[in-house]
């Protein structure tokens, strides 16, 4: 499936090493209006090559909109989007391309297909999120205008954890960080890693404001489900936590309960979300990316004959995945609850009768 919702719908295509990626946007209501520039800084945010703690890759992310807009007005079409790769070094892939890489996906789609692209990994490769942040920008834009806001930033790098959350000084950090507390430990733990020609895991913080109470589609669309199926689906994540999450295990029903106020909750231990329908209450999730599985050292590995050998790779890549990866997160959630507030229009007879009747 290269298809994500159900209302709001992302259809992406690509490869790493192709002529282009990018979108197509269907459920997109008529009448919104689509910021190019906007929806360009998104991708800026996201592509390579921006600092020393990412891959040597410098490719602009130049997005093109295609369809689906009329004098910068959504018209209720597809709205197409495309961004072609400039910055391929295909040779660098020439030795693996009968071997497969160790924690890659190459292994697992000869299997399924019975070929693949070696190049980069090609539609394995973390460079299809490009597509995934262009949609999810459009995504942005819908929820916005409702009051909806999301934002990500990494918290944790290679288990140094940040405690002190501020958005606004991870939109100018490095590694968006968000703790400054922290960043300076991060950045060297990054560093080492590269260093070593080794990589490192991290964790993601991302967090839903503004999100309106009955959001979510029981009993087999919940909320908190599509967000950790859509956080899952982005290379690299080997974990999703809503809320307190697995923390909650270790506690007792009267430590984890949130309890009512006439204005909300005192807590939200549950991150938002009850029942799988959004209580009003913050968003919050934590996403845990594995170390990025292109490293420069030997490693061992087979070769599509079943052959031991050794795998040596080459090309650029970056040490820890999770940065560049927050933004991706918030691209999906932005997804996530766009469609959910489309669902949720045919919840009850009012919403219905707030549009129908005369």
């Amino acid at each position: 499936m290269n298809t994500f919702g159900s209302k709001f719908k992302m259809t992406t295509f690509g490869e790493s090493h192709g002529v282009a990626l990018g979108c197509i946007v269907d459920g997109v209501p008529a009448g919104l209006s689509i910021d190019e520039v906007f929806v360009q800084s998104e991708l800026d945010r996201r592509k390579p090559g921006k600092s020393r703690l990412e891959t040597g890759r410098k490719e602009e992310d130049k997005i093109e909109i295609l369809s689906g807009t009329f004098d910068g007005i959504s018209t209720g079409t597809p709205i197409a989007m495309i961004i072609y790769n400039g910055d391929q070094k295909s040779k660098d892939y020439d030795s693996v391309k009968d071997l497969f890489r160790p924690a890659h996906a190459d292994f697992t789609y000869w299997n399924k297909y019975g070929i693949r692209d070696y190049r980069g990994g090609g539609r394995s490769s973390a460079r299809e999120t490009a597509a995934r942040v262009a949609a999810g920008a459009i995504a942005k834009l819908m929820i916005n205008t409702l009051g909806i806001k999301v934002q990500s930033g990494v918290i944790s790098i290679g288990g140094i954890h940040g405690v002190n959350v501020d958005f606004e000084y991870s939109k100018n950090s490095l590694l968006y960080a968000l703790d400054k507390n922290k960043e300076e430990e991060q950045i060297k733990a990054v560093e080492d890693a590269r260093d070593t020609h080794d990589s490192i895991g991290g964790s993601v913080l991302t967090v839903a404001t503004g999100v309106p109470i009955g959001l979510g589609e029981p009993m087999y669309h919940k909320l908190d489900g599509a967000i950790a199926g859509a956080m899952m689906g982005i290379n690299a994540v080997k974990g999703v936590e809503i809320g307190e999450g697995i923390n909650s295990a270790t506690l007792k029903g009267s430590q984890n309960n949130d309890a009512l106020v006439a204005n909300g909750f005192k807590t939200n231990h549950a991150g938002g979300i009850l029942g799988g329908i959004s209580n009003g209450d913050d968003i919050v999730v934590t996403t845990h990316f594995k170390p990025t599985p292109s490293i420069f050292q030997e490693q061992d590995t087979v070769d599509k004959n079943g052959n031991e050998v050794k795998c040596n790779l080459k090309g650029r890549h970056d040490p820890c995945v999770a940065i560049r990866g927050a933004v991706v997160c918030e691209a999906m959630m932005a997804l996530v609850l766009a469609d959910m507030v489309l669902l949720n229009m045919s919840a009850n007879m009012e919403h219905l009768k707030s549009v129908y009747s005369k």
